[in-house]
């Protein structure tokens, strides 16, 4: 599926949500109403319940509706920290990036290829201690979310299958289920939550003395009838968001990997496993919909996962029906060997783009396998990736370098400097695609610094940018990529989404962001023609003596905010306008990958681009 077009329809699976849970909250005051009528009658009479004011029945109503409120509001305030509180509330316990278990190894290794495959930021990795065959990935935004991971899932899946599962979860990163699923949990805790009342009066009406106990526990009995109708919606409204897009995910997968042997066979062991993909953690009932395979069995109407067999015969229409723990893949498990080779570049503006959210395995499993050795370890070692990072922002002047690497050693943390003048010389004779990928591959190991270190680390990295009163196009995308994906991680999730369908009020930064990249190549006014044409823009190009980095900050701050259709033309536009003298230079390559990952369109890396260097 098209990455936006996929965006576009999670927007319309939000405006579903909302809908069946508002219908839901009118279903559940009506019920509490005719209880507490029914109450009335049986106690008093019909003609007591008639005699009522309208304020009691508006009271009621209301207090429904503020208990409802008042739980949903107080789970999405436990759920801001994004995909991790959810990974640490089913026991699950981070991967660390350098870890040395090859089951876990082989893991990392399958999530930092499908992430650099599909263009989005590595993921941490939480293991779920669960014997069963399940996965998730949970989060807000790409930037902020974690892929968990059964125990039982490493202990019987080979590398092929495992792929498959990693690449299911991906695709609900992609196409924006995540967020989805996150809203869902918040809104049905507030519909469960009243029966959760009930069962807390029930049980203390049961050890009360007091006159009124009777009314009590018939009180309490009222709210767990209405539970029981909160559950119900519940489920239903989990059904109705989510069997299909588990659908949708089993055949992204298959596209991410080219191969349906790999998930087919996953799904198959969860059939034929004594556990299947049962998961006991006490939390998993509200993330039900959230996993790879159903944690508990359901009734076919109220299931949050397709039958096992329909996923199957999707996938391999031939399969005859055996469901066995031994699947009859023929991948090779290991901890390393990539496989495949890197397709051709793509020399114009619409393939460009439409790698978005198209999973390019073969670039991804190249581009690895030709990282420097020395500088992938230290990618993934905490002390190291921050020497990395400080390496590519020390500046080539001999003056300049000097100060900057004294900065460091006075103000980084002990042993980050060594590492740093350590590695300068491998990442100075490194490419900027090259640096890129290694940026994306020290990420997760990044997110595992203590809260103190990052900020020390952030401060110390702005600091080196700016060290030499300018900043150039790298330096401005590893910030924009360091901010986007860290601050996500450390301090507040991205929760932007767009709401704007029209460029008619965004000329201006639009005229901007096509004029910075046209002027990064050879003929500047041919190039950004290329792309205004696109967009029927009728602003002229904009004269830029220097690269004015915080004027396009502004600008794309502003087009964030654009609907997903509306981004996918812009970025089109972008890569006509990098494109436009038939090959993409280095600067407007780098550039083109800053843009798309600050407006959360996932530009996969590719191989070194024609061109100018």
């Amino acid at each position: 599926m098209n990455f936006f077009q996929a965006q576009d329809q999670a927007r319309g699976k939000t405006r579903l949500l909302i809908f069946l849970f508002l219908a839901a909250v009118v279903s559940l005051v009506a019920l509490t109403n005719l209880l507490v009528a029914a109450g009335m009658g049986f106690g008093l009479g019909p003609d007591a319940v008639a005699a009522q004011p309208p304020e009691l029945w508006l009271l009621i109503s209301a207090s429904v509706v503020g208990v409802i409120a008042v739980a949903s509001l107080f789970k999405f305030l436990t759920l801001r920290g994004g995909g991790k509180v959810i990974a640490e509330s089913l026991g699950g316990q981070p991967i660390h990036q350098n870890t040395q278990n090859p089951q876990q190894r082989q893991l990392l290794n399958v999530v930092e290829e499908m992430a650099i495959a599909a263009g989005l930021p590595v993921p941490p990795v939480y293991l779920i201690p669960e014997s069963s065959i399940n996965a998730f990935a949970a989060g807000y935004s790409q930037d902020d979310a974690v892929i968990g991971i059964n125990q039982g899932t490493l202990d019987l899946l080979n590398r092929d299958e495992l792929q498959g599962v990693v690449a299911h979860e991906f695709s609900h990163i992609l196409h924006g289920d995540m967020r989805i699923n996150i809203r869902l949990i918040a809104l049905l805790s507030g519909i469960l939550f009243i029966g959760m009342i009930g069962y807390g009066l029930l049980r203390g009406s049961a050890f009360s003395r007091s006159k009124d106990r009777g009314q009590q526990m018939a009180l309490a009995l009222g709210l767990i009838i209405v539970g029981y109708g909160g559950t119900f919606f519940g489920n239903l409204i989990k059904a109705a968001v989510s069997r299909q897009r588990e659908f949708l995910a089993d055949a992204s997968a298959v596209q991410f990997t080219r191969s349906n042997d790999g998930i087919a066979n996953a799904l198959k062991k969860i059939g034929g496993h004594s556990t299947g993909s049962e998961i006991q953690a006490k939390a998993a009932d509200e993330s039900s919909h959230m996993f790879f395979g159903s944690i508990k069995s359901f009734s076919r109407f109220m299931a949050t996962h397709p039958p096992l067999e329909d996923r199957i015969k999707a996938l391999q229409p031939q399969w005859q029906g055996a469901l066995n723990e031994h699947s009859s893949s023929a991948a090779v498990d290991g901890t390393a060997g990539f496989a495949g080779t890197s397709p051709a570049v793509a020399t114009n503006a619409d393939k460009v783009i439409s790698q978005i959210g198209q999973g390019q395995i073969e670039t991804a499993t190249a581009l690895l396998r030709s990282c420097d050795t020395i500088l992938a370890s230290a990618a993934h070692d905490p002390y190291e990736a921050r020497g990395l990072i400080y390496a590519m922002l020390i500046d080539r002047n001999p003056e300049i370098a000097e100060a900057q690497l004294n900065k460091i050693h006075a103000q980084a943390e002990p042993g980050v400097p060594g590492y740093t003048e350590q590695l300068l010389p491998l990442v100075q004779a490194s490419s900027p695609s090259q640096l890129l990928l290694l940026l994306e591959m020290a990420m997760p190991t990044l997110k595992e610094l203590s809260f103190p270190q990052y900020k020390r680390f952030s401060s110390n990295a702005a600091e080196l940018i700016v060290f030499d009163q300018r900043v150039d196009i790298f330096e401005w995308v590893l910030h924009r990529v360091m901010t986007k994906e860290l601050y996500a991680h450390f301090e507040r999730p991205n929760r932007t989404v767009g709401r704007i369908g029209s460029f008619r009020k965004l000329h201006k930064e639009v005229q901007s962001l096509l004029s910075v990249i046209a002027h990064r190549g050879p003929s500047a006014e041919q190039s950004y023609n290329a792309g205004a044409a696109l967009l029927d823009l009728a602003r002229p190009l904009s004269s830029l003596a220097d690269f004015d980095y915080e004027h396009l900050n502004e600008a794309l701050g502003q087009l964030r905010n654009l609907k997903p259709l509306q981004k996918q033309q812009l970025l089109e536009a972008c890569a006509a306008v990098a494109l436009a003298d038939g090959q993409m230079h280095s600067e407007q390559h780098a550039l083109l990958h800053g843009i798309a990952a600050t407006l959360d369109c996932p530009l996969p890396l590719t191989n070194e681009q024609h061109g100018a260097a």
